[in-house]
């Protein structure tokens, strides 16, 4: 372009056109897509129940296209199913993780309680995930394919660690290790299950970590009593 005498015009930079940038299209990261939407689904299971869940609001919660959790999971009750099997699976890892048969009897006990009420504590999501699922009288703990993937190392570790404590004189022996197992989750569970509304029938934050702190040292105190009782 010239100027008015023959010279040539240097437009400014920002009179210059400008091309449009090539839209670059973002990687689609299936992995993350699936756990944003697992995560999302957990809570709004735990939130609203196996019924008043809906789809829309899980896709909502993710930030994530409807279309892909369908694609990914299929329907809302293989979802559920998912979550489910998820968080069975994530307490199992962490009781194999234990590798609790490497101490001595009465640790061993110690360290079970403290995984199992500390993992409730972490998680106060999976309390309310299983009393959805005892809403649904299990009907979708009872489609797993695997049982495995769902059953507790655990009992099977509180036979041998029974066994070990009775040899050495610490422990009886008339212990059922699933009873066991079902009084050590009760312990925990409960607390964390009721903290809310036991806190307020009692008037003390039952949230505080004093608190917190004298409840699990309770709970390791009242089994390892019981298992140190000798019958008459």
């Amino acid at each position: 372009m010239e100027s008015k005498n023959g010279e040539a015009m240097v437009l400014p930079r920002s009179h210059k056109p400008r091309a449009k940038a090539a839209a670059v299209p973002r990687p689609r990261d299936a992995g993350r897509t699936k756990a944003a939407i697992l995560r999302a689904a957990r809570d709004e299971f735990c939130a609203a129940g196996f019924n008043g869940a809906r789809v829309d609001a899980i896709a909502a919660r993710a930030k994530a296209n409807k279309r892909l959790l369908y694609h990914y999971f299929g329907n809302k009750e293989a979802l559920y199913s998912a979550v489910l099997l998820d968080a069975y699976q994530e307490i199992r890892r962490g009781e194999r993780e234990l590798k609790i048969s490497q101490y001595d009897p009465v640790e061993a006990v110690d360290r079970i309680i403290r995984f199992t009420f500390r993992h409730f504590l972490a998680n106060p999501w999976f309390p309310r995930l299983l009393s959805v699922e005892n809403l649904q009288d299990a009907k979708f703990v009872r489609r797993i394919e695997n049982l495995d993937d769902i059953r507790s190392p655990i009992v099977g570790e509180l036979k041998e660690i029974i066994a070990r404590g009775h040899a050495s004189g610490v422990f009886r022996t008339d212990v059922d290790p699933m009873q066991l197992y079902i009084s050590i989750i009760s312990l925990c569970y409960f607390y964390v299950s009721n903290m809310k509304t036991l806190s307020v029938v009692f008037g003390r934050d039952l949230g505080e970590f004093a608190l917190i702190q004298e409840r699990e040292a309770q709970a390791v105190q009242m089994v390892l009593d019981y298992l140190r009782t000798r019958r008459t």
